[in-house]
C-alpha cells in the first residue's frame, strides 16, 4: 500500500456493505450521546470500559492476567501475581496510557511522531519515560508455534519516512472529510504493517485508533472498549491486518 516513503496513498473502496457499517456506526454515535445519565453512572460505565479495554488489550498480545486480576492491578491492590510480573506491569502501563490517550484527545492534542512515540513509551516502560525511537535494525514477526516467519516488516531506514507519510495522511484525511472510522482502520493496518518498534506495535497501535476516534468524535463518550470487540475475534481481527510475508 505504500508506493513511497514520503506520501502515503491507501488504495481502498468503500463497498456498499462498508457504507452501511459507517451509517451504523455514525447511527450508534448518535444514540449513544444522546443517552441522558448521571454523572457518577457515567464514570462507572467508562470506567469499566477502561478497564476492559486494558485487559483485553493486552491479552490479545499473551498476557495472562484475568480480567478480575487485571481490575487489581488497575486499583493498586497489593496482590503478588508470582511469575507474572510483566504482565502485571504491561497492564499498569496500558492503563496509564488509556488515561493519557483520553487526556490528549479532549485536550485536541493532533497527531504526531512525537506523540506517538510517547506512546509507546508509556505502553513499553511507563509513565517517566522518554519517547521511544524508531527500531533500528530487522525484525521479523514469527509463528508462535512453528517459529516460521509470518511477516517481515519493512527495513529500519524506511521507517522514519513511511511513519512520517502515515501521520501526513491521517491529518489530511481528516481535513478532506474523510469518513473517522475509515481513517482509524486505515491508520490501525499501517501502523502494524511498518512495526516501527521491536515490542508493543499491537499495543501502541490500538491505543492510536482510540486516540483518533476520541479526537474525531468517536469516542462513544468512553461506554466501547473496541478491543473487547477484536479479542472476540481474533482470527478475524488477525486476517484483517494480514499483509504479504515479505517486506515492503
Amino acid at each position: 500500500m505504500t508506493r513511497s516513503l514520503s506520501v502515503w496513498k491507501p488504495v481502498y473502496i468503500i463497498t456498499p456493505k462498508a457504507a452501511r457499517t459507517l451509517m451504523e456506526i455514525e447511527a450508534a454515535r448518535t444514540e449513544v450521546d444522546g443517552i441522558p445519565l448521571q454523572p457518577t453512572v457515567e464514570a462507572e460505565l467508562r470506567r469499566q470500559a477502561r478497564t476492559r479495554s486494558t485487559h483485553y488489550s493486552t491479552r490479545i498480545e499473551g498476557n495472562r492476567l484475568t480480567l478480575a486480576e487485571a481490575e487489581k492491578v488497575i486499583q493498586g491492590a497489593r496482590t503478588e501475581f508470582r511469575g507474572r510480573e510483566r504482565d502485571v506491569r504491561e497492564v499498569r502501563n496500558y492503563w496509564i496510557a488509556l488515561l493519557r490517550v483520553e487526556e490528549w484527545a479532549s485536550a485536541r492534542k493532533p497527531v504526531s511522531e512525537v506523540m506517538i512515540r510517547r506512546l509507546h513509551a508509556l505502553v513499553e516502560r511507563g509513565p517517566r519515560s522518554r519517547p521511544t525511537p524508531y527500531r533500528d535494525s530487522q525484525n521479523v514477526i514469527r509463528d508462535s508455534a512453528s517459529r516460521a516467519v509470518v511477516y517481515m516488516p519493512p527495513e529500519a531506514h524506511d521507517v522514519p519516512g513511511l511513519m512520517a507519510a502515515m501521520v501526513r495522511w491521517i491529518k489530511e484525511a481528516g481535513n478532506k472529510g474523510v469518513p473517522v472510522p475509515l481513517i482509524v482502520g486505515l491508520a490501525h493496518y499501517q501502523f502494524v504493517t511498518i512495526h516501527p518498534y521491536y515490542d508493543g506495535n499491537g499495543r501502541t497501535a490500538r491505543l492510536l485508533a482510540t486516540y483518533l476516534l476520541h479526537l474525531g468524535g468517536y469516542g462513544m463518550n468512553g461506554f466501547l472498549s473496541l478491543e473487547e470487540h477484536h479479542a472476540s475475534d481474533l482470527p478475524g481481527y488477525y486476517n484483517a491486518l494480514a499483509v504479504h510475508p515479505r517486506h515492503n
